[in-house]
């Protein structure tokens, strides 16, 4: 009777040990959840993009990546954003975090999921489900809304050159102004600011 007693508790700790390793496997975090990579907000618009960017072609645009920051052209310049679902790279940011959700990979970083593409790279996902949870982030809204470029009105007559030129001081000026670089808000804020002083309505 003692030997079925120990035969049965041993069989009730090795099924307790397997669940517990296969939960463990459910939901694992690895690397730094707050990876401190100083990306540039969404929204933040450039006039031109950093060196050695990629110029990847898919559903008809042009998305260009570098560094774990997406750009897509933006009335001439370039605005940070998200990149469509679907679009593969050939490298992941030097920063990111894994999520190992049901023993499957996922690399997440300035707010965009990968995982393995099969011939090789990597794809933008869907944030899977309790991934945000695991990490402790706030879901991102199930829709991302892009924003529309500006329609700027030259109110004294001025010419597309000027206009321009105008613009492009203007957005170098925004971005000396405090938190401008890290609140897309206050950047364009700064840049209608700019713009209004020169004789330019924005919407």
């Amino acid at each position: 009777m003692s030997t079925a007693r120990h035969i049965l508790h041993a069989a009730i700790a090795a099924t307790a040990l397997v669940w517990g390793s296969a939960h463990a496997e459910h939901v694992r975090v690895s690397g730094q959840v707050n990876l401190g990579a100083h990306y540039p907000a969404h929204g933040y618009v450039t006039g031109s993009l950093p060196r050695g960017s990629l110029n990847i072609a898919f559903n008809g645009g042009h998305h260009f990546y570098h560094r774990g920051v997406w750009y897509r052209p933006w009335g001439g310049r370039f605005i940070v954003g998200f990149p469509p679902f679907g679009i593969v790279v050939p490298i992941l940011p030097a920063a990111y975090a894994t999520v190992w959700l049901g023993g499957a990979p996922y690399y997440y970083a300035n707010g965009v999921y990968y995982a393995p593409a099969g011939y090789g790279g990597y794809t933008g996902v869907p944030p899977p489900p309790g991934a945000d949870e695991a990490l402790g982030r706030t879901p991102e809204p199930a829709v991302r809304p892009a924003a529309p470029d500006p329609i700027i009105y030259p109110r004294n007559g001025q010419s597309a050159q000027q206009t321009e030129a105008d613009r492009q001081e203007c957005n170098r000026w925004a971005t000396t102004q405090p938190s401008a670089m890290a609140d897309a808000s206050v950047f364009h804020r700064a840049v209608a600011a700019c713009m209004d002083g020169r004789g330019y309505s924005m919407k």
